[in-house]
């Protein structure tokens, strides 16, 4: 099966194998949010996909 490469292209696989992705709701309408949640938004947060995800999703990583 084909990685597929939209959803690679949302991810980063680090050298000990874990799943890191963007949060999500950064791009507008974040001048309601504090400086504490605009910060959040900008850190990579972990990811705990299932087997079944990983194998569909991201077959050839």
């Amino acid at each position: 099966m084909k990685t597929n490469k939209s959803y690679k292209k949302r991810i980063r696989v680090t050298k000990n194998g874990k799943v890191l992705a963007r949060k999500t709701g950064q791009d507008h309408f974040n001048s309601k949010n504090t400086g504490v949640q605009r910060l959040a938004k900008k850190r990579m947060r972990k990811l705990t996909l299932s087997q079944r995800i990983k194998r569909r999703f991201l077959a050839g990583v």
